[in-house]
């Protein structure tokens, strides 16, 4: 059977699992491939480390040049996270003849038009599957399969880490940094979870996601998001009084005027499939003008899904798909002008959910209505406990204010009045509402 010789640059969580998928499984992979995935090099920067595989003698080397030196070596999963050297890594291996696949999103979103542009320079291809969304084929399904579609919404959860957290403290009541931990030793989160947890690996997956689906040219850096760090559990509780679970929603949305980015938690409601999402999966739900609403739901963390994304480009590109598409296709081209222009945050409109601690006095609701009111934005329920004996409670009391549909800068200006008031406590808790 023909042969294709293939490297790992990065022998981390998923470059281990990826190793283990080529050793462990190669009558697999021969029998999708049409020939066998040889892993002849695989490069570590610690030689001595336990890696929790029995690697054939030769394979491991901690010499990048031994990989760009040998011609046999075609393909490479390079699996370094982060932007440098990761950068200069994908152009050496490219300039040396390899073709590419990776699962790193970050690089992706920051440098994707060099990367691309250079590639299609060299004649050479860069596969992507497994940066967004772990082992749910979203990349294929958005750029090949819903090919015949004009894509109109997108929104999904794309972060397992998060998830994964938001879950666990919402059915079990789990605090924030315990919850964190347990995530790192089960291997959904790094040791620095911030780029999780902040927003930041969401925003640079829907940026890619809004490349290919929209055509957008998007910075990363500007969509407007909000991670999980200081979730209250008070916002899970109430949430769920009124019929709805918090998620860390990615959402892009194409109206007549542009296209609506953002990542921040959101109030979705129960019994949708978006908010029946659990621990460390990802979901996506895609609605294309010709197809409909489509949905798509798997782990999008961890080893093992991860690898499996790795590997099908690996097969895809040792048979010859990806350069087809990856030609073809001229995504991230620095020349491309941007098919769609971003809409101004402030623009996007919706429903809100608002937490504020209020001196519990008469006129106090009606002088938060009336900084509402003057936005434009009407109050569609209110929840106010009063004291255990029925009682006016004279400590500040937690007020909890769904909305009527406002835009976006509407609320965001009325908040900041709001959080002016003399019978307002503290920050104003404001999460979007999904309906």
């Amino acid at each position: 059977m023909e042969m294709t010789n293939v490297a790992i640059v990065g022998l981390g969580t998923v470059g281990t699992g990826v190793a283990r998928l080529l050793l462990d499984h190669g009558d697999r992979t021969a029998r999708h491939a049409g020939r066998t995935l040889w892993l002849k090099k695989a490069v570590v920067r610690d030689l001595q480390r336990p890696r929790g595989i029995d690697m054939p003698k030769g394979v491991l080397t901690d010499s990048l040049q031994d990989v760009i030196d040998d011609d046999q070596i075609t393909v490479v999963a390079q699996l370094i996270g982060g932007l440098e050297p990761a950068r200069t890594i994908m152009l050496s291996l490219m300039e040396s003849g390899k073709d590419i696949v990776t699962a790193n999103k970050a690089l992706l979103a920051e440098h994707g038009p060099e990367l691309f542009t250079r590639a299609r320079e060299l004649g050479r291809s860069i596969a992507f599957e497994a940066a967004v969304a772990g082992g749910i084929p979203i990349i294929a399904n958005i750029s090949q399969c819903l090919s015949a579609n004009q894509i109109r919404s997108l929104e999904g959860i794309l972060n397992g880490t998060s998830n994964f957290i938001v879950t666990q403290m919402d059915e079990n009541g789990a605090d924030y940094a315990d919850v964190v931990r347990e995530a790192q030793q089960l291997g959904y989160a790094e040791a620095d979870p911030t780029m999780d947890v902040d927003g930041t690996d969401a925003a640079q997956k829907l940026a890619i996601l809004a490349h290919l689906a929209f055509g957008a040219t998007v910075d990363w850096a500007q969509i407007p998001r909000t991670g999980i760090v200081g979730l209250d559990p008070d916002d899970l509780r109430y949430a769920r009084k009124l019929g709805y679970r918090i998620k860390l929603l990615a959402i892009a949305n194409l109206a007549e005027d542009g296209l609506e980015l953002s990542v921040s938690p959101t109030l979705v409601p129960e019994g949708t499939p978006l908010a029946e999402v659990r621990d460390a999966y990802n979901a996506i739900q895609v609605i294309g003008d010709a197809v409909g609403p489509v949905f798509y739901h798997g782990l999008g963390a961890g080893q093992m899904p991860t690898a499996s994304a790795v590997a099908a480009d690996l097969i895809d590109t040792a048979v010859g798909r990806t350069r087809l598409t990856f030609q073809t296709l001229e995504y991230f081209s620095i020349d491309q002008p941007p098919r769609v222009k971003l809409r101004d945050a402030d623009t996007s409109s919706g429903r809100y959910y608002l937490r504020l601690r209020v001196a519990n006095h008469p006129g106090t609701l009606a002088a938060i209505a009336a900084v509402l009111a003057q936005y434009g934005i009407s109050i569609a329920s209110v929840i106010q406990h009063e004291g255990s004996d029925g009682r006016v409670q004279l400590d500040p009391v937690p007020l909890v204010i769904m909305t009527h549909v406002a835009t976006e800068g509407a609320a965001r200006l009325a908040t900041a009045d709001i959080e002016a008031l003399a019978s307002v406590t503290g920050p104003v808790v404001r999460l979007r509402v999904k309906d």
